[in-house]
């Protein structure tokens, strides 16, 4: 057991943690610019180097690993898969169709529509909507190079209960007329599922990292730089007064910062490292980059030309107290986690 154990940390370390990449890193800069990483300005530029190098080989890698998966499930055939099933068993399933879909939450709105139009459970849609940027295989497999795999295990666990819960909760409270009529005028022709070969399928995964990567690239710089000036710049007491174990309402501070940003999730994890490496609790952490990837801005903007205020009111409610309540039981059980 113990052979195994080493077995899976060296190659998590390699394959996940990447630190071959932080070692070839850390002489370059240090042999050719001259500079040391324990210093803030080396530090800075050990860490943005690093940290978008190990993001765009892990995103690549994995967009083209779910796109192929993805392949598999077009809109026609997860509309069949959903129409026939109900209640929590059908928020479950959307929840978990929600995993292997776009990678953040304005580019969930035109499938949300589609299966909204399609006549499917509103709370189904809702569950969808709530995973689909929160969770899936890439930000389970990133967050465990940077989190390790216990708080990354958890985040999806919570992320997937969170998008079950919300949309068992809409589903109970009969929103559907909240639904803006166009919506449900909308033609719904059922197309055919085309079968693609092996080579289409492969073509296409290339065709989506490329159109992903020049979607998300620049979010990634950001999320990069800030995380970098948070973790050589900032001094921690700073961090720690403002959203630290000694402010009760850290969790609820947290989440409220994030949700006027626009990120996906591999944006949003350099800063919550950077944070985490500033002694945040973890719970505090996890309520930033949930609020960012599930509520931002933009996509309660978008979310509002589709439903009546009334509905944006109460799925933006549901999903913020549950990111708070998430926040805070992390907070309260860390000592698990770390």
């Amino acid at each position: 057991m113990d052979i195994l154990v080493q077995i899976f940390q060296a190659l998590n370390n390699q394959l996940l943690k990447m630190t071959w990449l932080y070692e070839l890193v850390r002489l370059a800069v240090e042999n050719l610019i001259g500079l040391s990483i324990n210093e803030r300005l080396g530090g800075s530029i050990h860490f943005f180097i690093y940290d978008t190098i190990k993001i765009f080989i892990l995103l690549s890698a994995l967009i083209f690993i779910i796109s192929y998966i993805q392949s598999y499930f077009p809109p026609e055939r997860t509309k069949n898969i959903l129409g026939g099933i109900k209640g929590i068993k059908g928020n479950v399933l959307g929840a978990l169709l929600g995993t292997i879909t776009p990678f953040c939450s304005c580019s969930s709105m035109p499938i949300f529509v589609g299966f909204t139009s399609a006549g499917l459970p509103l709370g189904v849609t809702f569950s969808f909507l709530i995973s689909s940027p929160l969770v899936d295989l890439a930000s389970l497999l990133i967050l465990m190079s940077f989190f390790g795999a216990k708080i990354a295990i958890a985040y999806v666990i919570v992320g997937l209960i969170l998008a079950v819960t919300g949309g068992t909760l809409i589903d109970k409270m009969g929103l559907e007329k909240y639904v803006e009529g166009y919506v449900r005028e909308i033609e719904n022709t059922e197309g055919e599922i085309l079968k693609m070969s092996r080579s289409e399928r492969i073509l296409y995964s290339k065709e989506q990292v490329v159109e992903i990567i020049s979607r998300v690239w620049i979010y990634i710089l950001i999320g990069v730089g800030i995380g970098s000036l948070i973790h050589n710049w900032i001094p921690q007491y700073i961090v720690e007064k403002a959203i630290g174990d000694n402010n009760p309402f850290a969790v609820v501070l947290a989440t409220l910062i994030g949700v006027p940003m626009y990120g996906d999730i591999f944006g949003t994890i350099p800063i919550a490292e950077a944070l985490f490496d500033k002694s945040v609790p973890v719970g505090t952490v996890l309520s930033f980059m949930m609020a960012v990837t599930a509520l931002s801005l933009p996509s309660l903007i978008m979310l509002g030309k589709i439903v009546k205020p009334k509905l944006l009111i109460i799925f933006a409610a549901i999903v913020t107290m549950g990111i708070i309540i998430i926040g805070y039981l992390f907070n309260t059980f860390s000592y698990i986690f770390i």
